[in-house]
C-alpha cells in the first residue's frame, strides 16, 4: 500500500486578500493546514533605500505608496521623525487637522478591510455597504489635497494647507439627473468641516447596517468564531499590535499610553476582544470605527472655534507664503532654497511610531547633517502579523485560511516596503 504523504500547494499569489503580491506555501495533510509557509517581496519598492537619494521633503510622498490604503497616517509617523530632529513646534490647529485626519483614515482603512473580508468568505454584499461611506471620505481626501490616494497633505512641520471652504459636487450627467444630484449635493454646500460634521452624524447609523448584515449572520460567524484564534501571551510574543492585539485582549494603543499630537485631549476609549479570534477582532474594528468617529466630532467641534496657523513659521522648514514669497527677496530666497537644495536636518538619530489603523507603524530615521536621510527604516505593523500566519492556520482547513488572511488586515505595500 502507497505511503501517505503531505502535499504542498501554492496559495496565491492571485488571492483577493494579498492582490497578487503573497505566495503562500501551504503543507496540507488532506484539507488541514500543517504549516504555511508566506514568500513576500513581489512587491518590494525599496522606500527605505529611495529615502537615502531624496531630501527629506521629497521623501514624503513615498510614505503614500507603503499601506495605500492609510495613506495620511504613514506620513504622520514619518513628520513627528524629521520633526523630534528638527526640534520644530507644529501648530496646535495643525495637530488637530491631523488627529482628525489620521482618525477618517482608521475608519477608511476599516471599512475597506471589513467589506473585503466578508467579501473573500462569500459575503458578496457587505462591500457595497462600506465602500459608499469611503467615497464621501475619498472625497475629503481630494477636498484638503486635491488627491484621492497619494495626498502628501502632511508636512514636517505641520499640513500643506488650511481645511478649504468648499468641498466637490456632483454634477448632472446621463446616469444622475438634476435631483438626484441635488440629493447627493445637499451635505456638500458648506465648507469641508460642514461636511465632516454631516458624516459624523449620519455614521453610526450606518454602522448599525453593517451590523445588521454581518454580526449575527451565521455564515460569517461560522467562518470566523474560533478561527485563528491568537492567545494574549502569544500575541505578545509575536509581537502584535493594532486590532490584532487587542483583539487579543489586551488594551495596548499608543494614542492612550504614548499620546502624541493633541491625543491626551480627547475622549475615546479602546475596544478589547475576549476570544482572540477573527470573530472578535472584527467586532474591534467595528467599535473602533464608532470612537474614531467620535474623535473626529470633537476636532470638528475645536477647529471651528480657533482658527490659526496650519504649518510652522520658520522658513528652513516651510516655505513662505506665495504672496510673501512674490513680493520679498528674503522669502523668495528661502522658498528657492527649500525646493532645489531641500531643509538640514541636524545630526542625530530619533524614532517616531504612531497608532496606524492596523497596528504600531514606526519611522527609525538617522540624519548625520545633511539634507537628505543617511538612513530611514520603518516599522511595519503588517510584518509581524503575517510572520505569524504559520502559527495561526496550523490545524484548520484551507477555506480558513482566507478568513485569517483577511483578519490580518493585510497590505502588501508596507510589508515589502
Amino acid at each position: 500500500m502507497a505511503e501517505i504523504k503531505n502535499y504542498h500547494l501554492n496559495f496565491g499569489p492571485q488571492h483577493p486578500a494579498a492582490h497578487g503580491v503573497l505566495r503562500l506555501i501551504l503543507e496540507l495533510d488532506g484539507e488541514v493546514v500543517v504549516n504555511a509557509d508566506p514568500h513576500i517581496g513581489l512587491l518590494h519598492r525599496g522606500t527605505e533605500k529611495l529615502a537615502e537619494t531624496r531630501t527629506w521633503l521629497q521623501t514624503t510622498p513615498y510614505l503614500d505608496r507603503l499601506d495605500y490604503v492609510s495613506m495620511m497616517c504613514n506620513e504622520h509617523a514619518y513628520c513627528l521623525a524629521v520633526e523630534k530632529l528638527l526640534g520644530v513646534q507644529v501648530p496646535i490647529r495643525a495637530q488637530y487637522i491631523r488627529v482628525m485626519m489620521d482618525e477618517i483614515t482608521r475608519i477608511l482603512n476599516h471599512l475597506l478591510n471589513i467589506g473585503t473580508h466578508a467579501l473573500d468568505i462569500g459575503a458578496m454584499t457587505m462591500v457595497l455597504y462600506t465602500f459608499r461611506e469611503r467615497e464621501d471620505l475619498m472625497d475629503v481626501y481630494e477636498a484638503v489635497s486635491g488627491a484621492r490616494l497619494h495626498v502628501a497633505y502632511y508636512r514636517p512641520g505641520g499640513v500643506y494647507r488650511d481645511l478649504p471652504d468648499a468641498m466637490p459636487k456632483y454634477q448632472v450627467n446621463r446616469f444622475k439627473n438634476e435631483a438626484r444630484v441635488k440629493q447627493l449635493n445637499a451635505a456638500r454646500e458648506g465648507s469641508v468641516l460642514d461636511f465632516i460634521e454631516d458624516f459624523t452624524h449620519r455614521f453610526p447609523a450606518l454602522v448599525a447596517e453593517y451590523h445588521t448584515l454581518l454580526t449575527e449572520n451565521r455564515i460569517w460567524k461560522q467562518r470566523t468564531v474560533g478561527v485563528g484564534v491568537v492567545s494574549p501571551e502569544s500575541a505578545l510574543q509575536l509581537g502584535f499590535t493594532g486590532p490584532m492585539l487587542r483583539g487579543s485582549g489586551i488594551e495596548w494603543d499608543l494614542r492612550k499610553k504614548q499620546p502624541y499630537e493633541v491625543y491626551d485631549r480627547m475622549d475615546f476609549d479602546i475596544p478589547v476582544g475576549v476570544n482572540g479570534d477573527c470573530y472578535d477582532r472584527y467586532l474591534v474594528r467595528m467599535e473602533e470605527m464608532l470612537q474614531a468617529n467620535r474623535i473626529v466630532k470633537q476636532c470638528v467641534a475645536w477647529l471651528r472655534d480657533n482658527p490659526g496657523p496650519v504649518i510652522t513659521g520658520d522658513h528652513k522648514v516651510a516655505p513662505p507664503s506665495r504672496e510673501a514669497m512674490k513680493s520679498n527677496i528674503e522669502e523668495l530666497i528661502h522658498h528657492f532654497k527649500l525646493f532645489t537644495e531641500g531643509m538640514s536636518v541636524p545630526a542625530g538619530e530619533v524614532y517616531a511610531g504612531i497608532e496606524h489603523p492596523k497596528g504600531e507603524f514606526g519611522v527609525w530615521a538617522v540624519s548625520d547633517g545633511a539634507n537628505k536621510p543617511y538612513r530611514i527604516k520603518l516599522r511595519s505593523p503588517g510584518f509581524p502579523h503575517l510572520a505569524a500566519l504559520t502559527e495561526m492556520c496550523k490545524g484548520h482547513m484551507i477555506a480558513d485560511v482566507t478568513a485569517i488572511i483577511g483578519t490580518i488586515d493585510l497590505v502588501l505595500g508596507d510589508t515589502d516596503r
